[in-house]
């Protein structure tokens, strides 16, 4: 038999008071894949996202992480989730933050202290590791929170955004990591609306006023829509819809 999803939504749907910000939403996340959600701000990858990691419920439907029906708290213990906006203390420096976030994970001692290092190596911020994050640039807070959401070593790691104010050359590098995460079994979600990182994921779902357009690699919807690129596509789909 086939190894079941790591991540399962079917026919979800979520509402804020009368308003319906997604709209009967049923895709398959594998294991061990980057997989993207692209689209323009406001389509609704953030419900979607904050869904996976159970931080929402959906209105209808119903969505599975790691055979689990979500929320779940023992789940939620395995996923990393690194979210639009920095949830990180700026009275405390780089090197609290950390610390305090290990220990909420349960790292403790030499693991914890080995697994700060590892991931402030990973974003570049090894020297700032006692300075105060109020001292910070907004893609310095951005390095960060992807440091935090790594700590723990998920088994399903969950981008909101993740590189919006990262240099390019730093952005490579982190895309560079993922990557490697990935290939060790990790399972990520990445949000964006950036269309060259599109193109790293290995299968992306096109997301437009809160519906699944079109869901494939991005060369699966590039020749069918006979595009030269993730952009092309896009547009073809979001066209189609109307």
């Amino acid at each position: 038999m086939p190894e079941k999803p790591c991540i399962s939504l079917e026919h979800v749907s979520k509402r804020f008071g009368k308003k319906k910000v997604i709209e009967d939403v049923s895709l398959e996340v594998f294991r061990g894949e980057i997989f993207g959600m692209l689209g323009p701000s406001g389509a609704g990858k953030t419900t979607i996202v904050k869904m996976y990691a159970g931080i929402d419920e959906p209105t209808e439907g119903t969505i599975d992480v790691l055979n689990t029906k979500m929320p779940n708290l023992h789940v939620m213990k395995q996923i990393g989730f690194m979210a639009q906006s920095d949830a990180l203390y700026n009275e405390l420096t780089a090197l609290e933050n950390l610390q305090f976030f290990a220990s909420i994970y349960g790292l403790k001692g030499k693991k914890q202290k080995q697994r700060i290092n590892e991931v402030m190596q990973l974003v570049n911020l090894t020297d700032h590791l006692k300075k105060s994050v109020s001292q910070f640039s907004g893609g310095m807070k951005r390095r960060l929170s992807l440091a935090v959401s790594l700590l723990h070593e998920p088994e399903v790691l969950i981008l909101d955004e993740p590189t919006v104010g990262i240099d390019p050359l730093l952005r490579q590098a982190i895309w560079d990591e993922l990557d490697r995460i990935r290939q060790n079994g990790t399972t990520i979600v990445v949000t964006t609306h950036v269309m060259d990182e599109a193109d790293k994921c290995g299968r992306l779902a096109m997301i437009r006023d809160g519906r699944l357009i079109a869901l494939g690699s991005p060369e699966e919807l590039k020749n069918r829509t006979n595009s030269r690129t993730i952009e092309e596509a896009f547009l073809y789909f979001g066209g189609a819809r109307q």
